[in-house]
């Protein structure tokens, strides 16, 4: 079992032991995409939705989301965040991409925060634009990049 990080010898969950790695500065880059109508993203991205503005709830839910991961995601360590920055984009007429960078100075990675973070924000402007259209979908979340540097 001692190829699996979070079993211990006897095959039970618990948290890595990061201790003996050294402080580095962190970061973690993660996307997905919403799908719905053409006319719901144009009235998204200017704000005009019953439920007002949407894209800075998202942007606020996200980043809350992050603060808040070792939370969710029962394994995971608390990370003393330096910062979360959460994204919005029209990639295409029926396709929102939403991105989240998040950074750290600390002995594990922020992959899940950023995941996370991307996560909650596109759930969050799922709950604000359902009202208008009910053929939504959430695709692609995914890991685009995390790198690390020595702290100098």
């Amino acid at each position: 079992m001692s190829e699996f990080t979070h079993l211990d010898a006897d095959g039970r969950a618990r948290m890595v032991d990061v201790g003996h790695k050294p402080p580095m500065r962190r970061t973690a880059i993660a996307e997905g995409f919403l799908i719905a109508a053409a006319g719901t993203l144009d009235r998204l991205e200017v704000g005009d939705l019953p439920k007002g503005e949407a894209l800075a709830v998202a942007r606020i839910a996200g980043i809350q989301a992050a603060k808040r991961c070792d939370t969710l995601i029962p394994l995971c360590h608390t990370l003393p965040l330096d910062s979360v920055a959460v994204a919005f984009e029209r990639a295409a007429p029926d396709r929102l991409r939403v991105t989240a960078t998040a950074t750290v100075t600390a002995r594990t990675g922020v992959e899940m925060e950023a995941l996370t973070a991307t996560s909650v924000a596109l759930l969050t402007v799922w709950d604000m634009v359902k009202g208008i259209d009910s053929d939504l979908a959430i695709e692609a979340v995914r890991l685009l990049e995390k790198r690390k540097e020595p702290v100098s």
